[in-house]
């Protein structure tokens, strides 16, 4: 009897030690988690704004800027996005002319606008002038800059004049994408701005009381990212990390 209640007491034992060891891990995200908690990669800092489309054909999605309190990501504003005409690409395969969107994790050196930075802006802000350009022409040593005036080594053909963006150029952000060591065809000029009439040329724009808001919100010294992607896929926005964007960047992450 006692050799029959040891086997049977063995064999429970050894049942339950499969079953354990079959068992899934815990999800280590918890149900019901925000979009910042899912992202393997938020830049770093307590702000952070994503930009979140259907798919790689989308010309629309969401954007939201999301602040970190006390471990936690909070929703502090959200609006309709518009993205590039010819949808979205990941940054490092982007090629300039696409009018593609390039997805990644991407700092805000700087803000810009035609009129005056909105009240409560705590970004460095420069005032677009009628000697403004943003030179994008590929041959020139100003590649993906900001230049004013308009050197000759750039061509004014292959160069946006930004003061002529009324509307658009109103108010925006400029991304470090291909900024710190440009790397020539990739793209020049994407900006967080202001809509235009429809899909823009690679940027993302939300409507105008959107973009005030955004400034009045952002604080350069929360160090606040861009995250661009879409929702499922290799391009998903919560695979996007700042080690992806490198490449794309042209150097080391900035912010």
């Amino acid at each position: 009897m006692f050799r029959k209640r040891f086997a049977v007491a063995c064999a429970a034992a050894l049942l339950a030690q499969l079953t354990l060891a079959a068992a899934p891990c815990p999800d280590p995200t918890p149900a019901g988690a925000s979009l910042p908690e899912r992202m393997a990669d938020t830049g770093g800092g307590t702000q952070l704004i994503t930009a979140e489309a259907p798919r790689t054909s989308s010309t629309t999605g969401t954007l939201t800027w999301w602040e970190l309190r006390q471990d936690r990501w909070h929703r502090a504003g959200s609006a309709e996005a518009r993205f590039g005409s010819g949808g979205l690409v990941e940054g490092t395969e982007r090629r300039q002319g696409t009018s593609t969107t390039p997805v990644g994790l991407y700092g805000f050196p700087y803000a810009f606008g035609i009129k005056d930075a909105p009240d409560g802006t705590r970004f460095p802000y420069r005032r677009v002038t009628d000697r403004s350009w943003w030179c994008q022409d590929n041959d020139s040593p100003h590649y993906n800059r900001w230049v004013e005036p308009l050197p000759g080594s750039c061509r004014a053909a292959e160069a946006e004049h930004m003061i002529t963006y009324t509307g658009q150029y109103d108010h925006g952000l400029i991304t470090d994408f291909n900024y710190d060591r440009p790397v020539r065809g990739r793209g020049a000029g994407i900006f967080l701005h202001v809509n235009g009439r429809g899909a823009t040329a690679g940027c993302v724009s939300v409507p105008a009381d959107a973009m005030l808001r955004i400034l009045a919100w952002a604080d350069s010294d929360r160090s606040p990212h861009l995250a661009i992607g879409t929702s499922t896929g290799p391009t998903a926005i919560t695979a996007v990390t700042a080690d992806n964007a490198r490449a794309a960047l042209g150097g080391t992450a900035k912010n």
